[in-house]
This record gives structure tokens, C-alpha cells and sequence, in this order.
């Protein structure tokens, strides 16, 4: 039997690219709430710095199980709704959910301790995100060609900035501008937090919406078209992602070391940036949650979020041509090493004013590192898998988080007695690491934008 040649698939307008990316506008918003937000409302609930790690395991933890399931069932499903879309609807609903009730445990007090709930709220959270999150990138490699899935990957990418930026932003443009109260009673979550969740939950649903009524899926006739047409592998069901997951590409297995690095980093930043940068620039005591100190110190990691992801939208955009001008190894090694020296600059730094600095280089690696794995990764997986795959490839993002968060508050505690602000020098070192080791990974079509 003669194979099939594939179609190339058509190219789409910068439209069509943006308006099936426009759900990660509102993922993006309620994860940068999350980020920016949840160490402080677990202090407030009672936690430890030294435990704050354990509470983040929560995303890592559920993202490890939920996506490669969720990128098995969308390979496989096919409704009136579509391939991907029906998975994009629930994990908004949910993931809205919980950001209204995240920062109203201390109201559900009579039920659980507030801790207890805040963190049961985390794990909803992370977990619905996931649902949401996963068939996205699947969805920019079903719909677009190869020459334009690293510029699909960085309007991802500049619309994870921009949504990322309003996220970090609000609660102090609230408290700042609007005259909402940023601190409360001891135990309870001030109202500017509150308010600024309440928003997130409204702008993810909204722009979700955006994206599955304006954006059509190829259903499974048309989409045999681009494809070789090779037989369709027996599989033993939704085991058979173990297979897979021995069978990966070996560029994926090197990706895998970089993503370790890198994501180690990150992790580290977003749970130790508030109480390092409180104690380390702030002054703020150890134990000290409801002072005027603690909350500008907050509110201002916010803004530095923010500016991050803002330079990460703006980067995202540039990335393709610097990876047609370079390769996308080079594009991603400068970059990572970027982020790294942004990290270490912290710990030179006594004005707040000058981490704006500090993050411009953590939005460089932050842009690089939501684009240019996944534009290397598509190019050598196959197209019937591609929803498992990326799946699969967050299992090496999730790895060096589930790590950290088991060692990272421990190490904190014992080793750096207690000052976070050495957690976030080990992420620079690692950020740097990462970089190196980009350099190592073996790869085709390394120059198509």
C-alpha cells in the first residue's frame, strides 16, 4: 500500500493565532494571582516561611498527574464541542471556583482551620489550571504549521505577560489608587487580595470563552490529512502513557535536564521572593504578617511580578526572529543565563527600586522559557501523540518542583537559618545551570521560526 504524502497545514492570520490563544490572557491572570499572592495568605493563615514550600507542592504535585491524563483524553476525544475546547470550559469554571474561595478560608474557619483550607484551595486551584492550561499548547501545534509554531508559542507567551501583568498588578493598583484596605486583621486576607481574585476568576472565564466561541479544531478527517498517514499505534488504553513515556524522542530527554534547572529556579523564586525580599530589603522581623512593612513588601513583589512578565510578553515577541537569527539553543541559553544573573543581583540590592532591574532579566528567561522548549519539543514528537507528549514534557516541570518543595523550606531552615534570601541565590545558580545545558540537547530544524 503506497503511504500518504501529508498536507501541509494552511497558515493562519496573527488573528486567528491570538484568538485561539486568548484563554492563556485569563489562565495567566488567576496563576499570577496565585503566584504573587499565595505565600502571603498562607503566612497569614499561620504558616511558616520554613513550610511554605510543602503548601506549594500542591500545583507541582497535581500538574505531574493531571496533564498527561488531560493530554490523552483530548488526543482522543471528539464532540460537538471539539478536541481541546471542552477541557479548556471545565478547568475555567473550576479554577474559578477556587480563586474566589481561596481567600476566604479564614470565613470557613468553622469548618477546617483556615490553613487547612487555604491549602485544599491551592490544590483545586493548581489542578483545574492544569486542565485549562495543557490543551493550549497541544492546540498551537494541531492548528499551525511548523514554520509558524514558534511564533504561536510566543503569542502564548505575550499573552502569558500581559495577563500575568494585570494579575501581579492589581492588588496594589486596589490599594494604591482605589483606596481598597491592603492589610487586615491578624488571620484574614486584606481586601485588595480579596477583590483582585474575585476579578481573576471573572477575566479567566471571559477569556476562554474568547477562545472557544472564535477558534474552529480540525475534526480527526481533516486533520489525517496532515499527517503521513502511518498507522495509528494499537495502544493498551491510558496506560499506554508509560509506554510512551519510555518511548519519548531523545531530544525531549534532554529538554528534560534543562527544564529541571530551570523550573528548580522558578519554583524557588515564586514561594521565597515575598519573605526574602521582606526580610533582606524590608527588614521585616521573622513571624511578622499584618505590619504596614509586610504588606508594601507584598504588594511590591507584585509590581516586580508584573514587570517580569511584562518584559516576558514583550521578549516573547522578538524570540523568533533571535531564534531564526541564532538557532533556538542559542535563543534559549542567552536567555536562561539572563534570568540567572537577574536572580543573583537580588541579594546585592538594598533599595526596592532597584529588583526592577533584577526582573527585566528574570522576563527574559521567563519568555523564553513558556516558547522555545515547546517549538523545539513539537518538531520531534509525533502529531498523533502531540497532546500526551506535552503531557508527558510537564512531568519534567513538575519533577524539580515536587523536589524543592520536600527540600527547599528544610534547606532554608537548616542551612540558611531561616533567610530566603539564600534560596533565591541557589535559583540564579541553577537558572545559569540550565543555560549550560541547553547547549547539549540535539535537535532538528532548529532555526524555523
Amino acid at each position: 500500500m503506497e503511504k500518504k504524502i501529508a498536507l501541509s497545514k494552511p497558515r493562519l492570520s496573527s488573528l486567528q493565532i491570538f484568538n485561539m490563544s486568548a484563554g492563556f490572557f485569563g489562565i495567566q491572570f488567576g496563576f499570577a494571582l496565585q503566584n504573587g499572592n499565595a505565600s502571603r495568605i498562607l503566612q497569614t493563615y499561620g504558616a511558616d516561611v520554613e513550610h511554605l514550600s510543602l503548601f506549594w507542592l500542591a500545583a507541582p504535585l497535581t500538574g505531574m498527574i493531571v496533564q498527561p491524563i488531560i493530554g490523552y483524553y483530548s488526543d482522543k476525544t471528539w464532540n460537538k464541542f471539539g478536541r481541546r475546547r471542552p477541557y479548556f470550559l471545565i478547568g475555567a469554571v473550576l479554577t474559578a471556583i477556587a480563586l474566589i474561595l481561596m481567600p476566604n478560608s479564614a470565613a470557613m474557619a468553622s469548618l477546617l482551620p483556615p490553613i487547612i483550607i487555604g491549602a485544599g484551595m491551592l490544590m483545586i486551584m493548581d489542578a483545574s489550571i492544569n486542565v485549562a492550561m495543557e490543551p493550549f499548547r497541544a492546540l498551537v501545534a494541531d492548528k499551525l504549521p511548523e514554520s509558524q509554531r514558534s511564533f504561536g508559542f510566543s503569542m502564548q507567551t505575550f499573552l502569558i505577560g500581559a495577563g500575568a501583568i494585570t494579575g501581579s498588578w492589581l492588588p496594589y493598583i486596589l490599594s494604591e489608587y482605589m483606596g481598597v484596605s491592603k492589610v487586615a486583621a491578624a488571620g484574614h486576607v486584606p481586601l485588595n487580595v480579596i477583590y483582585s481574585f474575585y476579578v481573576g476568576a471573572a477575566v479567566l472565564v471571559g477569556t476562554i470563552l474568547w477562545t472557544v466561541i472564535t477558534t474552529s479544531e480540525y475534526p480527526p478527517e481533516e486533520m489525517e490529512k496532515y499527517h503521513d498517514g502511518a498507522p495509528e499505534e494499537e495502544t493498551k488504553g491510558i496506560m499506554s502513557i508509560f509506554t510512551d513515556f519510555s518511548n519519548m524522542p531523545i531530544t525531549m530527554r534532554q529538554l528534560g535536564l534543562v527544564q529541571f534547572f530551570s523550573w528548580f529556579a522558578l519554583f524557588s523564586m515564586w514561594v521565597f521572593t515575598t519573605p526574602a525580599i521582606a526580610q533582606h530589603i524590608y527588614k521585616v522581623l521573622p513571624g511578622d504578617t499584618s505590619s504596614v512593612q509586610f504588606a508594601d513588601a507584598g504588594n511590591w513583589v507584585g509590581i516586580l511580578f508584573g514587570i517580569y512578565n511584562g518584559v516576558s510578553a514583550i521578549y516573547a515577541l522578538l524570540l523568533p526572529a533571535i531564534a531564526r537569527a541564532t538557532s533556538r539553543k542559542i535563543a534559549h541559553a542567552f536567555s536562561l543565563t539572563a534570568g540567572g544573573l537577574g536572580l543573583l543581583s537580588i541579594y546585592f540590592i538594598t533599595d526596592p527600586q532597584h529588583l526592577i532591574f533584577s526582573m527585566i532579566g528574570v522576563g527574559l528567561a521567563w519568555g523564553s522559557i513558556l516558547s522555545m522548549p515547546y517549538a523545539i519539543l513539537s518538531s520531534s514528537i509525533p502529531a498523533r501523540k502531540m497532546g500526551v507528549y506535552m503531557g508527558i514534557f510537564n512531568f519534567f516541570i513538575t519533577m524539580p518542583q515536587i523536589i524543592n518543595g520536600f527540600f527547599g523550606g528544610m534547606i532554608v531552615e537548616k542551612f540558611y537559618d531561616g533567610k530566603a534570601i539564600y534560596a533565591i541565590v541557589l535559583a540564579g545558580i541553577f537558572m545559569i545551570l540550565g543555560a549550560i545545558s541547553v547547549l547539549y540537547i540535539q535537535s532538528n530544524k532548529e532555526n524555523v521560526g
